[in-house]
């Protein structure tokens, strides 16, 4: 790549979000250090975050009963893409809860969660030998799986397609890998422009969409089997509408905070501008 091929979209400094017009890929430059991302971004705040519309989750423990009907949702949807009950691999697994579900559905599981504070919280869920404070690095040459997820989780790291690829290697015969990510080619991302909540710089690392999703697992030795938003919104409460508001002005964020009185009633959201893929090795 050469600095002909890059595209400013826009400038929020220190960050920079670019556009690759050789491959259309959109990505954050400059970027907190590799090494420095589990100090800086996700340390313990990041999950109890006093500015989530910048970094992190407002409250991701208390959230945890929204967070695991989500994903009974997204799995019923998705059904007839995935294997048979197995062996199962979250990369990035937080608390676990996707994993318990699955671990409740006769699936033996194992979680990687680089962050310390909530690797720990994870393994006290479902044991220590269960989740690893570690990337897809940490694999040995004799696990398999026959579905492996990366839930919210490929735009936040520095090499997705390295990971997708040791992922790809410990697939077992005829399984999946599951990916969901944002797309920022969608109409409703489009229309926000630099409001848009998934521009979040230290911890969205890379930006894709239906084309560079295809490509980067693709070039990671998997063939897509589906790909589409209907399968990726999520549940939220009404105080998450409210703060999201705020981002694309402050007169709708005022606007809107009177509903509060009326209490903070949970919905499904699916603004369309997130993408599930799932996979197989080629």
């Amino acid at each position: 790549m050469c600095s002909s091929d890059l595209q400013s979209r826009f400038q929020e400094p220190p960050f920079g979000i670019w556009l690759c017009t050789s491959c259309d890929l959109t990505y954050v430059s400059p970027r907190v250090a590799d090494e420095a991302l589990l100090d800086e971004v996700y340390d313990a705040s990041y999950w109890a975050s006093p500015a989530p519309r910048l970094r992190g989750y407002r409250d991701y423990l208390g959230d945890e009963e929204l967070i695991a009907e989500t994903f009974r949702r997204r799995l019923r949807g998705l059904a007839r893409h995935l294997p048979e009950a197995g062996s199962v691999l979250d990369v990035g697994c937080a608390a676990g809860g996707f994993l318990q579900i699955m671990r409740d559905s006769g699936w033996r599981v194992l979680g990687l969660e680089p962050s310390q504070s909530m690797c720990a919280v994870a393994q006290e869920r479902l044991g220590p030998g269960c989740v690893r404070a570690a990337g897809v690095e940490c694999l040995e040459g004799g696990e398999f799986f026959d579905l492996i997820t990366f839930w919210d989780v490929l735009e936040h790291l520095p090499q997705p397609q390295l990971a997708l690829s040791r992922a790809a290697a410990h697939l077992a015969p005829g399984g999946r890998i599951l990916v969901l990510t944002q797309n920022v080619a969608s109409p409703f991302a489009r229309l926000l422009g630099r409001r848009w909540q998934h521009y979040k710089h230290a911890e969205h690392l890379t930006h894709f969409h239906r084309g560079t999703l295809r490509a980067v697992l693709e070039g990671a030795g998997l063939a897509v089997e589906s790909m589409g938003a209907r399968h990726a919104g999520k549940l939220i409460r009404l105080d998450v509408l409210v703060g999201r508001a705020a981002r694309i002005s402050p007169l709708l964020e005022r606007g809107l905070r009177p509903l509060l009185r009326l209490g903070n009633p949970r919905f499904y959201c699916n603004p369309m501008d997130e993408l599930v893929a799932v996979a197989s090795r080629r």
